[in-house]
Formats: C-alpha cells, structure tokens, sequence
C-alpha cells in the first residue's frame, strides 16, 4: 500500500484497526464511504502452541463509524476464522483479550465492542 494512503488511513479508520485488518477495497459516492477490511492471518496470541489453519471468513459485518465531510462512513469488517488442528474446533479471535492486553483509545474500544457483538457462530 502506497505511504500517503497509510497516513490517510490513519486518520480515517479508528486507531489500532490497521493492527487486526487490512483495508482491501473501499467505494464512494457523494453520499457515502464504505471500506472494506478483511482481518488479517496472523494466529491469535490465545492460541500460541496450536496448529492453526485460516478457514476463511464469517459472514462480513457492516459498521457506520464517524460521518467524514459529509459522508456517511460504513465500514464493512470481515472476520477471520481457524481450524484448531489441536481440538478440532473452529476459533476465532478474542476480541476481549484484545481490549484487555492492550492500551486502546475509545475509538478502537468502540470498534471491539461492535464487532464483538457478532459471534459469527
């Protein structure tokens, strides 16, 4: 990704975001902005010793952030998933341990807390 769009980036989506997701395409007209961001395949650090394998995605959610000069913001966020080798089971990341192993700003508190309310079960 181009320098100048990074900075852009940081300046748009809340602080810590860019840490978890990759912004993987965005649309805009007059009205609105929608970015699309697509959780990256890194193994969640609750899962350190497992033998992970990424699975996809859930099902996208839509999240309206902050207008941005007079439009609509919409953040599109997909979530990854695993399949632990280890149990046999399908995981997904914590974001709760997310929120509590780090020092967040409200911005990204909020974020975590609406996304969480997807399981995606």
């Amino acid at each position: 990704m181009h320098e100048s769009l990074n900075v852009l980036l940081d300046l748009v989506l809340p602080e810590g975001v860019k840490t978890y997701f990759e912004l993987k395409s965005h649309q805009s007209d007059a009205d609105n902005l929608h970015l699309y961001l697509e959780e990256l395949n890194s193994i969640p650090e609750e899962f350190n010793g497992h033998k992970l394998e990424s699975k996809g995605f859930y099902n996208e959610v839509t999240l309206q952030d902050f207008p941005l000069r007079g439009r609509n913001v919409y953040l599109h966020v997909k979530r990854r998933r695993w399949l632990d080798h280890t149990t046999g089971k399908v995981v997904f990341r914590d974001w709760e341990l997310v929120a509590k192993g780090t020092r967040i700003t409200k911005d990204f508190a909020a974020f975590l807390k609406e996304i969480g309310r997807y399981s995606g079960s």
